[in-house]
């Protein structure tokens, strides 16, 4: 038996994100852009890389969750890097609070990652603003925290972050400080960080700097006071902000922004008059629900390579039997997924964990249902009427109700030669629900 069975449970795992820098994740990739609508990486790269290496560049992203923007992302980390940039990868879940973040969070989480990422490589950068700061912090919080007398700027912003990421109180009153202050910060980490990092790099061989800010698209869509939702706030009227950062930087943003009324002024806030670019789904079907051939042949490359990494992937199609009861199953997986990537590998998981392969029909019958009564019971009857609109207008709006749909993943966006389209996730269309709206719909005609 030529599959490895624990070697194909870990790479299975949907919350992993693909390392493209690692030789051992790469065996793993398909590269997805054939069917996708277009090349995006290689745009964000081209930008960086091509077009303006030498100023500072700030490129949007987004797309669904799950759709595959991390191992994208880390994908574009790794072709940065064999062109000798020196890229700084973050997950913004991982030192922010999704709930309850600000400019100045960011800004400062960014100036933490940069500075511990250069510290690894012996660039040390002392910034006499950030050192009189943190002092005046820990004075104004009256909390012990202990900076040390020559904190490195990582550990000092990680010290603070992670002081005020467990208080609530600590974080509100330590913004209150930080506010008006932020123009101060913003030409700090440009002067005394980012422009000296640069030249640092420079005199080591590399090309520039890149930031690469991660997970961001995960702000809580909560309303505030101002009546402007969280990431309005956040993207479009602070965006200026995050846009004057003094080296290259790729944000992810949420999609529900590209569908909002202020889509343009963010264009021009934050994009600098570019249009965010957009990861959408793989698409298995055809505007008009016919199977394509092309989407689905790469999903079944996706599944087999996580099987079979070792193996061309012409002979992969003939191993089948030893990962599925048969074609047809592969297929029934596939098809269900939508293209979204995590659901595919969620569902493979899951048939994993529930026998050994080769899987039956009825084993991937099973995770199905339980997949579809699940993501079922999170819908409203008003979200129900939202979803059977999408699926006849194969569109969404720009209303606020339409970013829990796809916030939700109860629909999914695609793209063809004639632009974007949306079709509901296929596991909500094997509901009773949906399918008794679908009937009397074609009863109607």
């Amino acid at each position: 038996m030529l599959l490895d069975l624990e070697r194909f449970y870990q790479a299975c795992n949907p919350s992993r994100p693909l390392i493209i820098g690692n030789a051992s994740d790469r065996r793993y990739y398909i590269d997805f852009a054939a069917v996708r609508g277009g090349k995006i990486i290689e745009a964000l790269q081209r930008t960086i890389a091509r077009i303006s290496p030498d100023e500072p560049t700030c490129q949007l992203f987004t797309g669904h969750l799950g759709c595959g923007k991390s191992t994208e992302l880390l994908r574009l980390k790794a072709e940065l890097e064999a062109q000798q940039f020196h890229v700084v990868y973050f997950e913004s879940t991982h030192v922010l609070e999704m709930a309850d973040v600000d400019v100045t969070d960011i800004l400062l989480a960014i100036a933490g990652q940069v500075s511990e990422s250069l510290e690894a490589m012996k660039i040390r950068l002392k910034s006499t603003y950030f050192t009189k700061l943190f002092g005046e912090i820990v004075d104004f919080l009256q909390t012990p925290i202990d900076l040390g007398v020559e904190a490195e700027l990582s550990v000092g912003i990680a010290k603070i972050t992670a002081k005020t990421k467990e208080s609530p109180q600590l974080r509100r009153r330590l913004r209150d400080y930080l506010e008006p202050r932020t123009a101060n910060i913003l030409q700090s980490i440009n002067q005394e960080l980012l422009e000296r990092a640069t030249k640092e790099l420079k005199t080591k061989g590399k090309k520039g700097l890149v930031v690469i800010v991660d997970n961001l698209d995960r702000v809580a869509i909560r309303p505030l006071p101002s009546g402007r939702s969280l990431p309005e706030y956040l993207f479009i009227q602070r965006g200026e902000q995050l846009r004057k950062l003094n080296c290259h930087v790729v944000y992810t943003i949420p999609l529900a922004l590209t569908f909002s009324n202020d889509s343009a002024e963010l264009q021009h806030r934050l994009g600098g008059g570019v249009a965010p670019k957009m990861l959408p789904m793989i698409p298995v079907r055809l505007r008009s629900g016919e199977i394509f051939p092309q989407g689905l042949a790469m999903l079944r490359q996706m599944v087999l390579a996580r099987a079979f990494p070792d193996i061309l992937p012409s002979d992969r199609l003939g191993l089948i039997t030893e990962v599925f009861d048969s074609l047809e199953t592969l297929d029934r997986l596939c098809l269900i997924s939508g293209g979204h990537v995590r659901d595919l590998l969620g569902l493979l998981f899951d048939c994993l964990r529930e026998q050994d392969p080769p899987f039956e029909r009825e084993c991937v019958d099973l995770v199905i249902q339980r997949q579809r009564d699940y993501r079922a019971n999170a819908i409203d009857p008003q979200e129900w009427e939202l979803i059977f609109q999408v699926v006849q207008q194969q569109r969404v709006r720009g209303d606020i109700e339409y970013h829990t749909l796809l916030r939700s993943l109860f629909v999914f966006e695609y793209r063809d030669h004639q632009g974007a389209w949306f079709a509901v996730n296929p596991v909500l269309a094997e509901t009773e629900k949906f399918k008794s709206w679908l009937n009397d719909t074609h009863k109607q005609i």
